[in-house]
This record gives C-alpha cells, structure tokens and sequence, in this order.
C-alpha cells in the first residue's frame, strides 16, 4: 500500500513559486508523537538545486543592488506577516518536529520574530569607513554582499535556527537557497510563502527539500553558491569543508555539544537544579548546548542528585498538544534507537541510571527523562553526544578538577558555571573553553549576542553584528587625488 496516495503533496519553492520535483519522488513526513504521516514532501535533485541557484544568481542583482532602507522596509513587513500568521507556524512546527505547542508558543516563536526585526533594522546600518593612508588619496572600505548563500538547516529548530541564518543573509543583500531537514520541513516552506508575500522579489528566497545526501550535497559543491552556513553534526560538517573546497566558499559551522554545567556546593541548590534539568530536559535533549553534563561539587553531589530526580518526577511527557505537556517524543525513530542505545551503553559502563532509562508506550518515539549517577568523566555518556533526555552526572574535588573535566570532551559549544562566589565565576569563565559561558544560569540566547563554539562544535559565529561577516566581503577603494 503507497502511504502517499492520499496525503497532500508539499512541492519545493523556486523562484518565487512552487514547483514539483525533476525527479517526480516525494517522502512522506512522519509526526514523531503518532508515527503517522503527515503530507508527502518533494525529494530535490541535483537538477532542482541547479534551478534554483539560477534563480538566486538572477535575483542577487536585483535584491543586492536595492537600497539598503527598502530591504530593511521588506523584512520588516515579513516579521508583521511572520507574527500575524504565528499560530499557524506554531501548530506547522509542533507537529512536524514533536515539539509541545507551550514550548514553541514561548521560546521558538518570540525568536523567529525577534530576530528578522533585529536584522531588517541592520540593512542600512551595513557601512564601511574612510581609513586615512596618505594625503593624495581617498581610501574607504564598503561592505558587499557575499553572494548567494547556501543555507542548510536542522531538525531541531527548524524555524528558529532557520531564521538565524536567513535574516542576516537577507539583510545583507545575498540571496538564499535553504536545505531544511528531511525531518522537518513544513514550516520553512510556509515561510517562504509569507516572504514572497511582504514583497521579497522572485528567487530571492528559495526552499528545496529533500536529502542531505543530494540536495546539501548539490548546495555545498555548486560552482555559483558563495556561502554555506550549517548546523548539524560535526561528521556533516566535515563533509561540508571538503565539499566547499570546489570552489573555496566560504563557511560557517555550527556543530554539536556536550555542554558541562558546574555546580558549587556553595551555590543555590534549588535554583541550580531546577535550570540543570530545563537545560537537559528542553525539547527532549535535542539542544546543541543541552547541559548534558551536571558536573558537581563532590560534598553537594547527592543533594543535587535528589534534587535532579525530583525535578524529572515533575516532567510532563506526552502529546504535543496537550497544555500541559513538558516534553515532547525525540524527532524519529533513528533517533530514538539512538538515545536508548546510549542508556544502554551507559549501564554496561556502570553508571546508574537513578531515574527513567526506558521507552514510554509502542506509539510515538518517547523517552523516559534520565539521569545518570555514578558517570565517571571517561565513560561514552560523557564524552559523547546523545541529543535526547540523557544526564550523566559527575563528582568534582575543585576549581581545577571542574575545569579540566567541563573542557575535556572534543566540543567548546557552551558551559554554566554555579557558585556564590564571585571571584571563583569569573575564573571559571575564563577557564572554561566555550563560545558561551551562563553564570548562575543555564540556556539564555539572544540575537544580539554571538553564538558559535570551536573544535567539534564548528567555528563562526551566528547573532549579533557578528553574523553580518559571514555574509558581506569587505572591497577597499583607493582613489587619487590630484594635488
């Protein structure tokens, strides 16, 4: 029996339109809460990225060559447009990635949102500078657009990591060709459609969804695409380094993360355990700076163990839908193989699992919230990431201890520290090799601070006026000046 006769046939979105894939295949879209199929999504070929890096080639003279307040003015138009149909994409997103409607309608939204008005108010705010060198010259700098850029997404986050890398290449006059996961690709594409509608010109913004190893693959060795900015894991990402090299295109990747979070004894127990677990437990683990690492204070370790415990007693698993559902299923059924083989390996390495460890039901890719006990820094649990409601919990002797464990994994996405001392924070922040480092807090983001880590975790950075490097080249004018 074809599960797609029936099902609504979502096509790729090329020039301002919609468009059926060269290929004539689609995949059908699962609800990770249900296991049942959602619509039936068009594969992209190769022909198809081909298409529509001509489209944002063709579109780039136009859209690059606007003034920079019209841009803004368009952007600003789609985050009204983006707000006025908020719900909609609430309920998209929910249901295509499993994510409890509280949490959309909290975090994820207010972001996409913030974000695309935080940049369409940088698109005349771009400039360059007049740098004195000699008295018979006028020297300056511009900023020019990159180019057209390749924009691969993850499951996770579809729209909100989506936009952060959407916004400010818009803003700053490149064109896009968006890569969104095979997982997840409704909202993406309803947002493409709001684009066109608060008057982004034809090919500007383009959506092509299918297979990474197809469609991200054609994206990150087109001769005519400038830029590719990933988030993903980092053998994905390595892939993309090797891919770009055709054309040396220039790069920025986000990876993954085994985030540590550091817990003083002499910190605020309560408060360090409640946001410990939020930080592991938030949209199921699937957080690239999940705290899935609670390093504590050897003389507070079992208090906050217990304390661990009896804030997963309070999650709230179940559908999506349901108002007071905390926590949703993992995004698929490969991922859900994934997370249960780790609490497996985690016992066969001798931690132990004080709390969850199991599936939940025979329908829908739930996992029991986790904890681990008696992880010792070496173990796989610790080294490794899960992406899914697993913490391993690990003692520490001090300040050193601390530090030499928070830093020993091959990621240096973000850490937390916990401490009523003052000085100690702040050479824990130092210490700590992280793109981000919460004191006294745990998770916090926004779009006017740098995101980004180094090693495992990618390099480059996203938010803030930081992201605009990755889209604009700096071009020097000399000019002489008769005397």
């Amino acid at each position: 029996m074809n599960r797609q006769t029936d099902l609504q046939h979502i096509e790729l979105f090329i020039d301002g339109r919609h468009v059926k894939p060269s290929s004539g295949e689609y995949s059908v879209d699962i609800d990770p809460a249900t296991e049942e199929p959602i619509a039936a999504v068009a594969l992209g070929s190769k022909a198809d990225v081909d298409v529509a890096v001509k489209a944002a080639r063709a579109a780039l003279k136009v859209w690059g060559g606007m003034r920079a307040a019209d841009r803004g003015r368009i952007l600003q138009r789609a985050a009204d447009l983006i707000e006025e149909h908020s719900e909609e994409l609430i309920q998209i997103e929910s249901r295509d990635a499993g994510k409890p409607l509280g949490g959309v309608r909290r975090q994820d939204m207010p972001a996409v949102i913030d974000t695309i008005r935080y940049y369409a108010g940088w698109c005349d705010k771009i400039t360059g500078s007049v740098v004195p060198t000699r008295p018979d010259a006028l020297t300056y700098t511009v900023r020019e657009p990159v180019g057209v850029v390749g924009a691969i997404i993850p499951w996770n986050f579809p729209m909100m990591i989506g936009m952060w890398k959407i916004a400010p290449a818009l803003a700053c006059g490149c064109t896009v060709v968006v890569k969104p996961a095979e997982l997840t690709p409704l909202s993406m594409l309803r947002i493409a459609e709001l684009l066109v509608e608060a008057g982004l010109p034809p090919g500007v913004f383009n959506v092509v969804t299918g297979k990474g190893s197809v469609v991200g693959e054609a994206l990150v060795q087109h001769p005519d695409v400038n830029k590719v900015t990933f988030t993903g894991s980092p053998n994905v990402g390595r892939g993309i380094l090797q891919g770009a090299a055709s054309n040396f295109k220039r790069v920025t990747l986000e990876l993954g993360g085994k985030s540590a979070n550091v817990i003083f004894a002499d910190a605020n127990l309560d408060r360090a355990a409640r946001s410990a677990a939020s930080g592991i437990f938030f949209n199921a683990g699937q957080v690239c700076s999940a705290g899935s690492r609670v390093l504590v204070e050897r003389s507070a370790y079992d208090e906050v163990v217990d304390r661990l415990v009896a804030r997963a007693k309070t999650i709230k698993v179940g559908s999506p839908e349901a108002p007071d559902t905390t926590m949703g299923p993992v995004v698929s059924a490969n991922q859900l193989k994934t997370v249960l083989n780790y609490i497996d390996i985690g016992r066969s390495e001798g931690a132990s699992a004080v709390i969850g460890g199991a599936r939940i039901g025979k329908k829908g890719y739930y996992v029991q919230p986790t904890i681990f006990a008696k992880v010792a820094h070496e173990m796989r649990i610790s080294q490794e990431e899960i992406f899914g409601p697993v913490l391993s919990v690990i003692p520490f002797d001090d300040e050193q201890d601390a530090l030499r464990m928070a830093n020993g994994t091959a990621y240096s996405l973000a850490a937390g520290v916990w401490s009523a001392d003052i000085g100690r924070v702040h050479r824990m922040a130092a210490g700590l090799k992280a793109g981000t480092v919460w004191i006294n807090t745990y998770g916090y983001t926004d779009v006017r601070l740098p995101w980004g880590g180094s090693g495992e975790s990618g390099f480059g950075r996203e938010h803030g006026e930081a992201a605009l490097e990755n889209f604009t080249e700096p071009k020097s004018v000399w000019m002489a000046i008769d005397q």
